[in-house]
Order: C-alpha cells, then structure tokens, then sequence
C-alpha cells in the first residue's frame, strides 16, 4: 500500500452513538519538503520567489474527498448555519464520557529534588542558568507588537525574529519549562520571571478583545483555513497553550488558565465556523499543515475545566488520516514527518485517559510496538532528516541528521504514558534509553543556552557538523530549543510513579540519585546511585527511608525496577542486609511493609557489555552493531573507521580502561608570542597547531597517553614520569604509538616490539630549563630529541633533531615543551575495543560534545 494511504477508520474518531460508514482516503499529508522545519524556515527567508511560487503551488498535493468524510457528523448539524443549539448538541454528545483506566499516579516535581552531585542535577543546573538569561521584554517583544503595545527591548533572533512565521513558539516552551523548573527547584528569581512573563502576555491577549493571543496576527489562521501556504499557526498555539496550562498546573498561576480557556475559547469558534461555513472534510484537511499537540492540550483543558466544549475541539485536532492508519495497525508511517505526529499519538492518549475509549490505547501501543521494531536506533531516537524511513531501513539512514531532538522529548511522553497504564518495565527501560542516551548529550558540557537540533549517528560524524551545529543562546530558538528547555526542566518527573490506597505503593522506574517526599506513605525516600565506571560492572543504588509523620508506620510497597539490560541471577538487593529474592529482568521487585526511619535498601545491578543489531533486515547489514554497557550506548572516538573482525564474545575485545590512566594524559605545547601551540596527531603525522577548544576532536587529537613500564601505576600527575622511559599513544589511536618515520618526521603506526628503538623516549627536564617544561630524548641515538621549529605556524611538522649544539638557545627552546594534564581525559565508562585494522576508545554517547564518533559498527565474527 502507498506510504500515506489511510484505509479503514470507521471507529476511529468517535465513539459516541454516531453510526459511521468504513471509508477510504488518501491522506492529504503527503510529505514534501515544506513538512520540514529546517528547510521552511530557510525558504522563508531565502529571496527565490521562482523557487517560492514553485513549492508553495504543491502545498497540498492532493485534493480533498468531500464525500469520503461525509457521514463523520450528521450533515443536518454541520450545515445549519442559523441554530446555535445544533452545535451545540453536537459537543454534549460527549459531555458524559469519563476513564475507568486504573492508572499510577505522577509524583508531583514539588516532591522530587535532584542529588547536587548527580550528572543529571549539573544538566538541570545549565538549563536553569540559561532561563535565567532570557529576558521578558525579549521573549513578550513580538506579541506586544502584534497586540499594537509599546515593545520595550530587543526582540530574540533565530525562530524568533518579527519575520519568523513561526514566533512565538519558543515563549510557551518557556511557560512550561519555567512552570517546571520552579517545580523541580522553587527558585524564587524564576518565578518573578515566569510570572511576569504570563502578566506580560495577559495584557496582549486584552488588547485584543477577542481571546485571541499570539506573536503573529491572526490572518495567519485565515491562510490556514483557505489551504494557503502558512508556516504551522496551530503548531505554535499549541506551545502557548501548553505554557499556560502548565503555568496553571505547576504553579498554580490561575490568570494563565483564563487566559488558555479564553484561547480556547477563540479557536473554538473559528473551528466552529469553518465547519458550518464548509464541511468537517475541509477542516481536516486542513489538518495537513502541522499542529503540534492541539489534540492534547485540549483534552487537558476539558479535564481542568469539565467544559464538554473542549472535548470536542479536541476530537476534531485527532488527525484522522494518520491514527487511522495506526487503527488498523498498518506499520505505513513511512514518509511521515516525524515530529508532527507523535504529538498526536500523546493526544489520542489523553483521549484514552478521559474517554476510556481503548481503540486509543490500542493505537499508542501499537504505535510504540512498531517504532521500537522498525523506526529507532540504538538510542531510543528516530527520523532522519525529521522524517520516518521505510521500515526495517534503518542502516542506510545513518549521516549527520539524525533523531531531532523534539522527537525524542516527544516519545518519552508516548513511553511514560503507556508505563502508567500497563506497569510494564518495557516501557521505563525505553525511558532510560532514551532520556539517557537521546536527551541528556543535547546540552553542550555545562554551557548554557547551547543546545544541539540533530543528534548525528553516522559513521565518523561530530554533533559540531550537522547542518545546524551547536546552537546559541539569543538567535537559534529552534523548536529543539524549545523541547530541550522542557526536557532539563523536568528531569525528575518520572523517576517514581505511584499508587494510593490502604497501602500506598511506589513504582521506581528510573535510577537517578535523588530525594522524594512520599507524602501519601509518610515517608522520605533517598536514592542515591553510585558513579558507574567502566572497572566496576556494577550499577550499585542505595535507598535510605525515613518518616516525614510522626505516628504509627504505615504498610507501604517499594516496587524496584529489574531493568532488561541486567542479569538478574547476578543481581543483589537486600534490605537493612537481608538479602531478597531478585524476580528475572523485566520485572518489579515489591517490598512491602512497615518501614520505619533508617531502613535500607541496596541494589548491585550487574552491567555487562552487550551488542544490539541495528533495525534493518536486509542480510547486507545484519553485521552493523551497537555496543552498549548497561543502559549507556558507547561511541567510538574514530576517524570514519568503521570495520571490527573477531572470533570472541564482547567482553573479550571490549576492556575497561583502568581509572589510574588518566594520570598518564598529557598535552604537549610551546608558546610563540601570544599564540599557544600543541603536539597533535593529523592524519597520523605529529604536527603543532593551534591550541584548540577543550571538548572538540582538535583537543582529542592533541591528547596522549605516556605509555610506560612503571611499576607503580598511580602517580600524582604526568610529571611523575620524568626521567622515566616512555612511549607516547595517541588518545584517538589507541594500541598505536608515536615513533619516527624514515625522514626523521614523526609518525602513528601500530606498536611492534621491533619498532621499540624507534619509539622509545626518555622524558626529561626541558633544555630550556623553564619550571615546568620537559624533552623527549629518543633513547636509540645519543642526542636526538623531539624538535618543532624555531618559527612555529600551523602544521609545523615535528621531527627528530639528533647532534645539534646543546648551547644554542632557539635550539633548546624548539626542543622544550610545556607539560600539562591532557586536553581530553577517558570518561569513568570508558573502554578500549580492539579490532585488527585499529583500537578504539569507547565512551558513552552523551559525553561527547565534538569529537568525531561511531555509534554502529560493522561486527565481523
């Protein structure tokens, strides 16, 4: 069947007492490259009109049905123009309709607070930072001009700009990762802004008199009704309404929910309209523009305000031509833009979650089903180019724009959701996957406001070179911008879920160092998970309880998730030293009693190393791997290397690299005026460049490791080693070393006891005789040392200068080189995969910042 082609949908939109007939329709969301975000916002401001007028005659490639859609709502209803009681009786249909689902409950982010020496907590610091940094006026500046209000400031860059189609998306982002951070931290400074921010925005949505509040005038909804080109109106509605809802929810902030139902409200009668006006068919097609989580959001206000009326406006935001497909449980989202319709399936959710309707929860089941089997790569993201791929085709989708970040925001909604309905550790172990290995390396290290659009998982790729690159604080606001300040905002939202009752229960589904006010059990609960290092293949968590209520205990049941990465027959828990029984992975293990303070609980969760062929059933590519250690996946700092031969299982070509090597990382550099120079490893010949930025594959090629002998392998730091007998390794060779090449230059070739003369350095006081500074004396020839130039520029070519004067200066100098702890250091994961053309250093994925990397490897047994 054609990519795109809806089939059978007669029970999806309703399930009132309509009596639908089964039809057929092609969905009119065909993609093109309009569906794109990267290339609409570069259309937009490209100054082709030839190339405008050519793509925007395709906006819509296929034409409406009419008749397809007819029985959908009775004719009589949508076509009478003059009874306002017809539409009304229209939406009172299900103004009755309720859940009977047993769900956990979300533990709210008041009750949770990050460990301050948790990888995760320094994450939510940077983006706490980075709010922090955003201006009112600046956010609220576009929407004040639309609203003919004063505009004080400067307005942002990026998405933002006044001539962006799309303004104003990022300011309800903001809304809600503000709303959640001061959840997650109480900062008092965050909250003046946020509240300031929605006061700001209130008198805008005054101005107007209508309820009507965005960035952009409200022609844009007249365009996108009249199936013109416009770039995604509802889209951006739908984070302003997000923003203000959570605003409600989190903070308690009850002008941000006036002004959302006064939104509501507006578009309400817009919808309203075009339907009588036209028909339902001409509203759904203009569905095919995208509209975010409409669908969601609406539901969400229905259940705030038990207002039928926007239960019914949610209904009509459910994209019939895509939940069809997933209905009759076809895997035919191929094409599709990705992150215009997981935020759908997130709605059709909370449509399961209100109505009890189960054809909505078979959807986003199915759903999760099919993308885990066919759309995700090894870190629990998808899309390529933002699109889905053909399925089971996920190896020639490998290159540098992959998985948008917004993606994954989305699925971890899709994920926590069915975890809540089920209890099934399947999807809490897809949350760990992908919060781990697809959210948490999109900031860039601790700098704030510098966030990534794609997360590359090509053969050789950097997050530096994709085509957006690392983004910047005032002039990117891409719709990842948005989605990342959310993500880092609630970190700790689903780390524990819980039930309530006689005996309160408490699901742990993520490990995360952490505290929790258990209020409904009376307990305080910390968790605090030991560093997980590469040495140790352990993840080892610890749970200290306490009372919160003076009183008599009350019977409580701690549930521990057995995630499916571990080996349970290995696994350990024991309470207050009592060993338990540990259930196979894949399940909860329940502790149930009367806990009193000072109990404990620990856990040793044995890691191991692990290969996971990528999705894609073509024999061609069965030998492309990814390697992973527990839940973390590893990346091989490469240079497009791709290839691995061996006869053994992973953990024989895969070894820990001991914690005592860092000591031995060193950078070599010499000053020449105010410019610093490094020894670096370029295309395998040692060259001096320029000192580069700490974190990027430049500072990974001017790191070595001082490979010696040394009985004892801890020391204080590298210059320790002085006047001992060294071999120098590059960090990204591993297994290979320094050693001089037949004209005197110096070169990286594998190690070979024969090249020993060849390779071998004494590490020596520099001749200069500086604090500080060291030579290299090959030990081989009497006299020859490790040389640069006496003019030093970029790409200097170092080399081995023997029976020189030991009195000339500038000779002394260009052989004395300051020594300083290495540029980069191996990550406490770290490993050393070795292959038969070369070794490769293998660090977790969301260490990385620019370094060149590998995600798959072709695995030859």
């Amino acid at each position: 069947m054609k990519s795109g082609l809806i089939i059978t949908i007669a029970l999806l939109l309703y399930t009132s007492s309509f009596v639908l007939v089964s039809v057929a329709k092609e969905c009119t969301n065909t993609p093109t490259q309009l569906s794109s975000h990267t290339f609409r916002s570069e259309l937009l401001q490209s100054k082709n009109e030839t190339l405008k007028t050519e793509l925007f005659s395709h906006y819509h490639l296929t034409p409406a049905d009419d008749s397809a859609w007819s029985s959908l709502l009775p004719r009589k209803m949508l076509k009478e123009e003059a009874d306002e009681f017809a539409w009304t009786m229209l939406y009172r249909k299900f103004k009755d309709s309720n859940s009977s689902g047993n769900f956990l409950k979300d533990v709210s982010l008041h009750d949770v607070r990050l460990d301050p020496d948790s990888f995760h907590w320094r994450a939510q610091q940077t983006n706490l930072e980075y709010l922090l940094m955003l201006d009112v006026d600046g956010l609220a500046w576009s929407f004040r001009k639309e609203a003919g209000l004063d505009a004080p400031g400067d307005y942002y860059g990026g998405w933002e700009r006044p001539d962006s189609e799309l303004r104003g998306h990022f300011v309800g982002h903001y809304l809600s990762a503000t709303a959640y951070m001061w959840a997650s931290t109480h900062n008092d400074t965050l909250k003046e802004k946020m509240s300031a921010l929605v006061s700001a925005l209130s008198e805008c949505q005054q101005k107007s008199g209508t309820g009507y509040l965005s960035a952009f005038p409200s022609s844009f909804f007249d365009r996108f009704e009249a199936i013109t080109p416009v770039w995604a109106p509802y889209y951006t509605i739908h984070k302003i309404l997000a923003g203000l809802v959570d605003q409600y929810k989190l903070a308690g902030n009850s002008q941000a929910l006036k002004m959302a139902t006064g939104m509501a409200d507006y578009f309400y009668g817009r919808v309203r309209n075009v339907i009588r006006k036209y028909s339902v068919e001409r509203h759904w097609q203009s569905l095919n523009e995208e509209t975010g989580g409409m669908n969601d959001v609406l539901y969400q206000l229905y259940s705030i305000t038990g207002d039928s009326k926007y239960l019914l406006l949610a209904h009509l935001f459910d994209k019939p031509c895509f939940l069809g497909v997933l209905a009759i449980q076809a895997d035919d989202i191929s094409g599709f833009h990705a992150n215009t319709h997981i935020p759908i399936v997130v709605g059709s959710q909370q449509r399961y979650e209100i109505t009890g309707d189960l054809l909505h929860k078979e959807i986003s089941m199915f759903f999760m089903d099919i993308f885990n089997a066919s759309h995700s790569y090894a870190t629990g993201g998808t899309s390529v180019s933002e699109f889905w791929q053909d399925p089971k085709r996920m190896a020639t989708a490998l290159q540098t724009e992959n998985e948008e970040s917004c993606t994954t925001y989305n699925m971890l909604k899709v994920s926590r959701n069915l975890f809540r309905w089920t209890k099934e550790v399947s999807y809490a172990d897809y949350y760990e996957r992908a919060l781990t290995n697809g959210v948490l390396g999109i900031q860039r290290g601790t700098q704030p406001g510098l966030m990534i659009y794609m997360l590359p998982l090509g053969k050789g790729v950097s997050k530096a070179v994709t085509y957006h690159g690392w983004g910047t604080p005032y002039d990117s606001f891409w719709c990842c911008y948005g989605t990342g300040i959310e993500s880092f905002s609630k970190l700790g939202d689903s780390i524990y879920f819980q039930e309530d009752g006689a005996t309160p229960a408490l699901y742990v589904t993520q490990y995360i160092s952490s505290s929790l006010d258990w209020k409904s059990a009376g307990l305080s609960i910390s968790q605090k998970v030991n560093p997980v290092v590469s040495w140790d293949p352990y993840m080892r968590v610890t749970f200290t309880l306490s009372s919160s209520k003076v009183g008599v205990a009350k019977e409580s049941t701690l549930n521990l998730r057995i995630p499916v990465w571990t080996n349970s027959i290995g696994a350990k828990v024991s309470l207050n030293g009592r060993p338990l029984n540990v259930p196979t992975s894949g399940n909860f293990l329940s502790i149930k009693q009367k806990w009193k303070s000072g109990d404990q609980v620990t856990m040793e969760l044995p890691m191991s190393i692990r290969t996971e062929a990528i999705k894609d059933d073509r024999p061609e590519y069965a030998s492309l791997q990814a390697i992973l250690y527990g839940p973390y996946l590893l990346a091989g700092h490469t240079s497009r290397d791709w290839s691995i031969t061996t006869q053994a299982k992973p953990g024989k070509w895969i070894t820990p690299i001991p914690e005592t090597q860092n000591s031995y990382l060193v950078t070599l550099s010499q000053q020449s005026g105010n410019v610093s120079y490094v020894f670096s490893n370029s295309n395998q010949t040692i060259t001096m460049r320029v000192s580069p930025e700490p974190g990027t594959q430049d500072a990974v090629a001017a790191t070595f490791r001082l490979v010696t002998d040394n009985s004892k392998p801890r020391i204080s730091g590298p210059e320790g080693l002085i006047g001992r007998l060294v071999m120098l390794e590059p960090f990204d060779f591993p297994g290979m070393i320094v050693k001089q090449a037949t004209d005197s230059s110096l070169t990286v070739q594998a190690s070979s006891p024969s090249d020993k003369g060849a390779s071998s350095f004494r590490l020596v006081s520099g001749l200069d005789g500086k604090l500080g500074s060291v030579s290299l004396r090959l030990e081989s020839k009497k006299g020859c040392f490790v040389y640069s130039d006496q003019t030093l520029k970029q790409g200097t070519k170092l080399r081995l200068e023997c029976g020189s004067d030991a009195t000339d200066e500038k000779f002394k100098e260009a052989a004395s080189f300051s020594l300083k702890t290495g540029m980069h250091q191996y990550n406490p994961m770290s490993f050393v995969m070795s292959g038969t053309q070369r070794n490769f250093v293998l660090s977790p994925l969301f260490s990385l910042r620019d370094e060149t990397y590998n995600v798959y490897f072709s695995v030859q047994t």
